[in-house]
């Protein structure tokens, strides 16, 4: 029957051509505004890492005297200082810890053949990419002994390495970071999560780097942070190791518990920690305050997903019931000129209920086409966000869940938009159409 209901409906098509495509077009446009926003937030509330967001802590802490308000309770520090990174980093707790800062040098081959380029670099420890499952194709990250030696060793993506050399396959050549010589001792495959969710402090969205070195070469290498630094006393800085012995606050930190009796450990060691440095006179605070995150909470704690894109959101959504709106009339027109047929069916022994889930297929059909044209047009749209904010460009994508959802909501908000005018026409008096046959 299914089947025969969608015959009928190509036919009411085919002799309505004009209607139809009126209303195709509303519930494509409809879908594909719709779409475009929808897209973009779900891609930027996804959990990137659902499997182990829960696991991943972002601490913070309130290492600041009391009579500093800047900071609220609800707004701690997003970073570290130097000094407080490498101590928790270097806490004998066995816990896979991980700090690191976004940095950059000119990259070069010293030779001819390859024209230098700027780019970003990451200073974090061998933990990192355990922790935040990054691939290897070729080698490995450095050793912890490499690690503690600071030695002249880096990690590069497989897009930098086919950059450099030709080929993904790197291990064991030497790159030249400014003037400074280091080997390849692994590549990686690209970072394809569509949020860069290990720095939202510099940027959710911004393109992951392409080589990372052992974060122990900060202090020999004098590296300069290329993100945020924030501070909350005046200091005055006259050399490098005043900068990594003051209170400015410019590395990240991240920790990974599994278990609830580890957070409520590391928690535990945060506060002595906190009570250790109050007791040196770094500060004076009445009560130690600190914050432990897991991945998403850090996400919402950043508004990765603002306002405005949930707004946007809501406002897609009302275009999407004007255009619904427009429909429902010309579905009653439609409908209610088929009255007189209706009645012949009825007489020949439909009922209501076939009549209804008849008409139903038929708004049902009309929204699928739609929602397939409309999918179409969010794609336009989103190429247009991509070629209008390169910063989105990662998120302005529709993955297979948003190309489903495309027919899905078409079908369904055509079906709601049908209701209505299927009821009133399978409510004809088959006696009264006879008549006026």
């Amino acid at each position: 029957m299914f089947w025969h209901y969608i015959d009928l409906s190509w036919r009411s098509f085919k002799r309505t051509p004009m209607v139809t495509v009126l209303m195709v077009l509303a519930i494509a446009a409809g879908i594909g505004i719709t779409m475009t926003s929808l897209s973009v937030y779900h891609m930027m509330a996804m959990d990137p890492m659902p499997h182990k967001s829960s696991q991943l802590f972002h601490p913070q802490l309130n290492a600041r005297d009391d009579g500093d308000d800047w900071w609220t309770e609800d707004n701690l520090p997003h970073q570290m200082t130097y000094k407080d990174a490498m101590n928790l980093y270097r806490a004998d707790i066995p816990r896979l810890k991980a700090p690191s800062m976004r940095t950059g040098f000119s990259v070069n081959l010293n030779s001819p053949d390859v024209k230098p380029f700027i780019e970003s670099v990451r200073m974090t420890s061998r933990s990192f990419f355990s922790m935040f499952e990054f691939s290897f194709i070729h080698g490995a990250p450095w050793s912890q002994g490499q690690e503690e030696s600071a030695a002249m060793v880096t990690v590069i993506s497989r897009s930098m390495s086919e950059t450099l050399f030709g080929q993904s396959d790197s291990v064991g050549e030497n790159v030249y970071f400014d003037d400074n010589v280091f080997q390849i001792v692994g590549v990686y495959e690209d970072f394809d999560y569509h949020v860069k969710f290990y720095d939202l402090t510099n940027g959710a969205f911004n393109r992951a780097e392409n080589a990372m070195i052992p974060i122990t070469l900060i202090p020999p290498l004098k590296a300069q942070t290329w993100g945020n630094t924030n501070g909350w006393k005046f200091e005055e800085i006259n050399s490098y190791q005043d900068m990594l012995n003051s209170e400015q606050a410019w590395l990240q930190f991240w920790v990974q518990l599994d278990t609830t009796e580890e957070e409520k450990e590391y928690r535990e060691f945060l506060t002595n920690y906190l009570i250790e440095q109050e007791s040196l006179g770094r500060f004076e605070r009445e009560e130690v305050h600190f914050a432990l995150r897991n991945l998403t909470q850090w996400m919402t704690y950043n508004r990765v997903v603002t306002e405005d894109n949930r707004i946007l959101v809501s406002a897609s959504f009302m275009f999407l019931t004007v255009c619904l709106a427009n429909i429902l009339g010309l579905l009653l027109g439609k409908f209610l000129r088929r009255v007189p047929e209706v009645g012949v069916r009825r007489a020949l022994g439909a009922n209501k209920r076939q009549v209804f889930l008849q008409h139903l297929v038929e708004v049902g059909l009309l929204g699928f086409i739609g929602g397939i044209i409309g999918i179409g047009i969010a794609q336009l749209g989103l190429w247009g966000v991509r070629a209008t904010y390169s910063y989105y460009s990662a998120i302005a994508t529709m993955d297979i869940s948003m190309l489903l959802a495309a027919p899905a909501i078409a079908i369904g908000a055509c079906v709601i938009a049908g209701i209505y005018p299927a009821w009133l026409v399978c409510r004809t008096n088959p006696a009264i159409c006879l008549k006026t046959q």
